[in-house]
């Protein structure tokens, strides 16, 4: 496990985002994502009938129909072991293959940080 702390603290704030949106909507995953100038975008698993998407890959969808023109870091809160290969591939597609994903518990510990790439 990574010690949250150690973490830059733009890095935190977007865990600490993440583990929100999880919480407050009651969803399996929270995600927030941080663009090249500093913009964060939050979002929670939408899982409708006719819709269904990752936390991830929600707030990578957000980031792109605001404008983003690329990503500096993402952090998902999820009780998966391991990140997703989709949501990594969206990542990956906006902020390239070194982009930071901070894997995260409900307790906003981070369990391990991946590269998009």
């Amino acid at each position: 496990m990574t010690d949250s702390t150690a973490l830059d603290p733009e890095d935190r704030k977007i865990v600490t985002l993440a583990r929100s949106a999880r919480a407050r909507n009651g969803t399996p995953e929270g995600a927030a994502v941080r663009d090249e100038t500093g913009r964060t975008y939050v979002a929670a698993t939408v899982d409708l009938p006719s819709l269904k998407l990752s936390a991830l890959r929600t707030a990578v969808a957000m980031a792109v129909a605001s404008g983003a023109g690329s990503l500096e870091a993402a952090a998902v809160v999820t009780a998966a072991e391991d990140a997703d290969a989709a949501d990594l591939a969206a990542v990956r597609d906006l902020g390239g293959p070194g982009t930071p994903v901070h894997l995260a518990a409900a307790d906003g510990t981070v369990r391990r940080t991946v590269s998009a790439g």
